[in-house]
C-alpha cells in the first residue's frame, strides 16, 4: 500500500472527500429536539426514571447538561424497588417491555399507598404499544399515567453507519419468535425515506428481511418528526439492499481482524464507547518528548484491576482512528511507527524555526500536533493491549480451527480441536461459536462427535447453560445440528442447511492469494479476515460490483485503471497516489447501475431465505416530504452520485462494514449509507442467547 505524505490524505481516501455521503447527522439533530420537545412538553422541575438499555443511544445524541437545562432534576435507573422523588412530575423513558411496565405500576401503587402526589409521564421507544396500556390497566394505574412516545430511530454511530442500537434483535428474531423488531426497523427505514426521499428499489436476501420489505411497500402510520433547519435535497437513493442475519451466520461467528472489530472481540465496544485505563486517556506528554517512541509513556498492557473510564471512538474527533479502524491488525503497527516518524518530523521543525514568522507558523500548529500525540498515544496503547490477546495460545487455535474449517480442512479433526479447547479452559463463547461454525461449514457434525462435545460443554461451563445449546439447535435458528438428521428435525430445517462448499466457490469465498500481501494491499474484502470474504458483502457486491465477485481484483488492477469496463471494480488502494503525489482516486470509474441478482441467480438458491427485488414507483419531482429534516445535497454539479442504503437485519459486524467501506472506495458515483439493527459480533450473539449477563466474557 503506497504511503501518502501526510495523515490528512489518508483520511480524505478513508471518508472520500471528493464524494461526500448523506449527512446523518440530521438524524441525530431530530432526535435530539425529539427528546426535548418531550421533555418540555412536561411543564416544571421533573425526575427521569431511565430505561438502562437506553443509556448508551442517548449518550449518542444528548448530554446529561442539556437534560438538566430542560427540566430534569434528578435521573434514576428504572429497577425495581421504591422511587424517591422530591418533583411532583415523574417521567419514566424506556422501551415497552413487561418487566419496565410492571416496575412503573408497583412504584405508582406504593406512592398512592404512601400518599405521595406525582404526576406520571411514560414516554414509550420508539412508539407507543397496546400491550402496555392494558398492563397498567390491569394493574389499576392506567388513569394516574400520560402515556406517549418518544421516536428514537436511527442514531448516526460513524459518518456513513446509522443503528438502531438495538442489541437484543438477534435474540427476539430467531430465538424468541418475537418480530417486534422488523415492524421496528420498517418505522425507522420509513423515516429515512421521509427525511431523504424514496428508496426506488429494495433488493434483499432472507425470510425475515422479505418480511421487511413487504411492508416497506404499505403505508406505514404518520410518525412525529422534529423540524431541523437544512436546505436542499439530499441525494436520490438508487436502492435500499436488506440482508437477514441469518443468511450469513458464519461471519459473525469468525474472530474480527481489523482493528476496530478486535477491539469489539478484546475489550467491547458499546455504543460507540470503549472502556480504556484512565492512564491511558491522561493528556500527552510534553512536546519535547520524541514522539516516535510512543510506548514508553503508555500503561500496562493489562487492563484488569486498573481503573477504566469510557472513551468514545470516533473518526470525527480522531483522524487516526479513521486511518487506522478498518485495517487488518496486522498492518497497524506499520501504520502507527509512520504516524509517529511524520510527528517527529513535524516537531524537529520546531528546532529549524530561527525567524520570528517561523516561530509562529509552528506554535499555530501546535495544538494540532499535540492532539495527534495523544491520539497516537492512546492507539499505540489499545494496540499494546490487543498485541498478547493475538499471541494468545487460545486465540491462535480458534483461528486456525476457522480457516480449517472454513477451507473443509479435516472437518472431523476440527470437531476434536474445539473439545480439546475445553479441557483446556477456552472460554464458554469461544467454543459455541467455534462449534456453531463447524455445523454451518460441515452441514451438520456426526451425532456422537456432537452429543460428546455437548456433554464435556455443560460439565465444563454449567448445566444452567442447556437451555442455551437447545436454542442453537431449535428452529428457526437450527445452526448446531447433528449428521445425519434424525427423523425429529424438520424437513425446512434440513433444505436450509449451507452447502457451504458450493457457496465458497460460486461467491470466491476464499482467496488463494498470500495472506500477508491480502492485509497489507487490500486488493480484496478478504483483507478483513485474512483471505475469506464475508458472504453478506459479497451479495452485495453481487448488486453493486459485480466484477469484484466474479474475479479477482488484485489479478485484474492494472487493467481496471486502464479500460472502461461498465463494473466499475477497479481497485483503488486507500492512499494510493500516483508518481506525483496525485491520488488515483481520480482514475476511478463510475459504478454500474444496480440491476438486482442478475447473473448470481444459481447461488441464491443455495443459501436460506427468501430472494426479493421490488421496483417501486417514484415521484422524482419529489424530495423530502415537506415539514421535515432533510440533509444539504452532496452531489457535485455534471456528476451526480446516488446513495445505496444496506440495511442488515439482525445486526453486523465491524468488519462488514469496513468491506463495505471497502468496496465504497473502489468507484465513483454511488456512496454507501450503512443500516444495522445493532453492532454484533460472535461473542455478543452468544451472550444475548446464553441469557446470563456474566456468560461470554473473557476470564
Amino acid at each position: 500500500m503506497a504511503a501518502t505524505s501526510t495523515l490528512s490524505s489518508d483520511v480524505q481516501t478513508v471518508f472520500g472527500v471528493e464524494e461526500p455521503g448523506l449527512d446523518v447527522e440530521v438524524l441525530k439533530e431530530s432526535a435530539r429536539k425529539g427528546l426535548i420537545n418531550a421533555l418540555n412538553s412536561v411543564n416544571g422541575a421533573k425526575t427521569l426514571v431511565l430505561d438502562p438499555s437506553l443509556a448508551g443511544p442517548l449518550g449518542l445524541v444528548t448530554e446529561v447538561a442539556l437534560l438538566k437545562h430542560h427540566g430534569v432534576d434528578k435521573m434514576f435507573w428504572l429497577e425495581p424497588g421504591p422511587l424517591t422523588s422530591t418533583t411532583t412530575n415523574v417521567v419514566y423513558l424506556c422501551r415497552p417491555l413487561i418487566k419496565y411496565v410492571k416496575i412503573i405500576a408497583d412504584q405508582i401503587k406504593k406512592h398512592a399507598k404512601e400518599s405521595l402526589k406525582h404526576r406520571y409521564t411514560l414516554l414509550l421507544v420508539p412508539r407507543t404499544s397496546t400491550l402496555v396500556s392494558r398492563i397498567l390497566e390491569e394493574e389499576g394505574v392506567l388513569g394516574d399515567v400520560s402515556i406517549s412516545s418518544y421516536n428514537l430511530q436511527f442514531i448516526p454511530i460513524a459518518e456513513d453507519v446509522i443503528s438502531l442500537e438495538s442489541d437484543s434483535a438477534f435474540k427476539e428474531l430467531w430465538v424468541d419468535g418475537d418480530e417486534t423488531i422488523i415492524y421496528n426497523s420498517a418505522l425507522a427505514l420509513d423515516l429515512v425515506q421521509k427525511v431523504y426521499g424514496q428508496f426506488p428499489r429494495i433488493i434483499g436476501k432472507g425470510d425475515y428481511a422479505s418480511k421487511l420489505a413487504t411492508l416497506l411497500t404499505k403505508p406505514l402510520p404518520n410518525q412525529s418528526l422534529t423540524a431541523v433547519n437544512t436546505t436542499n435535497p439530499s441525494a436520490p437513493f438508487d436502492s435500499l439492499i436488506i440482508l437477514d442475519r441469518y443468511v450469513d451466520m458464519i461471519t459473525p461467528l469468525l474472530t474480527q481482524l481489523t482493528y476496530e472489530g478486535l477491539i469489539d472481540e478484546v475489550i467491547g465496544i458499546k455504543n460507540s464507547h470503549v472502556e480504556l485505563p484512565v492512564s491511558l486517556l491522561n493528556p500527552p506528554p510534553p512536546p519535547n518528548q520524541p514522539p516516535s517512541q510512543p510506548s514508553t509513556s503508555t500503561p500496562s498492557t493489562s487492563i484488569i484491576g486498573e481503573k477504566t473510564k469510557k472513551h468514545v471512538l470516533s473518526a470525527g474527533t480522531d483522524p487516526l482512528f479513521a486511518e487506522l479502524r478498518d485495517l487488518n491488525f496486522s498492518s497497524v503497527g506499520r501504520r502507527l511507527n509512520r504516524a509517529a516518524h511524520r510527528l517527529d518530523e513535524e516537531y524537529k521543525a520546531r528546532q529549524q524555526a530561527k525567524t520570528v514568522a517561523q516561530l509562529r507558523d509552528f506554535v499555530g500548529k501546535l495544538g494540532g500536533l499535540q492532539s495527534e500525540h495523544q491520539a497516537l498515544r492512546l492507539h499505540t496503547g489499545l494496540s499494546e493491549i490487543l498485541l498478547p490477546y493475538t499471541k494468545a495460545d487460545q486465540f491462535n487455535k480458534s483461528l486456525e480451527i476457522q480457516q480449517n474449517l472454513l477451507a473443509s480442512y479435516e472437518s472431523s479433526a476440527q470437531v476434536t480441536a474445539i473439545e480439546e479447547m475445553i479441557a483446556q479452559g477456552a472460554d464458554m463463547q469461544t467454543v459455541a461459536r467455534l462449534l456453531c461454525l463447524a455445523s454451518i461449514t460441515i452441514g451438520g457434525i456426526k451425532t456422537r462427535a456432537l452429543e460428546s462435545v455437548k456433554r464435556e460443554f455443560l460439565q465444563a461451563y454449567g448445566y444452567d447453560l442447556l437451555p442455551f445449546l437447545l436454542s442453537l439447535s431449535a428452529p428457526p435458528l437450527s445452526i448446531l445440528l447433528p449428521h445425519p438428521a434424525p427423523p425429529s428435525i424438520p424437513a425446512t430445517v434440513i433444505a436450509n442447511r449451507l452447502p457451504f462448499s458450493a457457496v465458497r466457490k460460486s461467491l470466491r469465498l476464499l482467496i488463494d492469494d498470500n495472506s500477508e500481501a491480502l492485509e497489507e494491499v487490500e486488493n480484496d474484502i478478504s483483507f478483513v479476515y485474512s483471505g475469506y470474504a464475508p458472504i453478506s458483502i459479497r451479495l452485495v457486491q453481487c448488486i453493486a460490483q459485480k466484477n469484484g465477485v466474479i474475479s479477482n481484483p488484485a489479478v485484474d488492477k492494472a487493467t481496471d485503471r486502464t479500460t472502461n469496463n461498465d463494473a466499475g471494480a477497479n481497485s483503488v488502494n486507500q492512499g494510493d497516489t500516483d508518481g506525483k503525489g496525485k491520488s488515483v482516486a481520480s482514475k476511478k470509474l463510475y459504478a454500474h447501475p444496480i440491476v438486482g441478482w442478475k447473473g448470481f441467480e444459481d447461488v441464491l438458491g443455495t443459501l436460506p431465505g427468501k430472494t426479493f427485488d421490488i421496483p417501486r414507483k417514484v415521484n422524482d419531482s419529489a424530495g423530502p416530504s415537506p415539514g421535515i429534516p432533510h440533509a444539504p445535497s452532496p452531489i457535485r454539479p455534471r456528476e451526480p452520485t446516488t446513495t445505496t442504503v444496506v440495511f442488515f437485519l439482525g445486526g453486523c459486524t465491524y468488519t462488514e462494514i469496513a468491506a463495505l467501506r471497502w468496496v465504497n472506495r473502489q468507484h465513483r458515483g454511488r456512496r454507501f449509507l450503512i443500516a444495522t439493527t445493532g453492532i454484533v459480533s460472535g461473542a455478543s450473539l452468544m451472550k444475548s442467547m446464553a441469557g446470563d449477563g456474566k456468560r461470554g466474557q473473557d476470564p
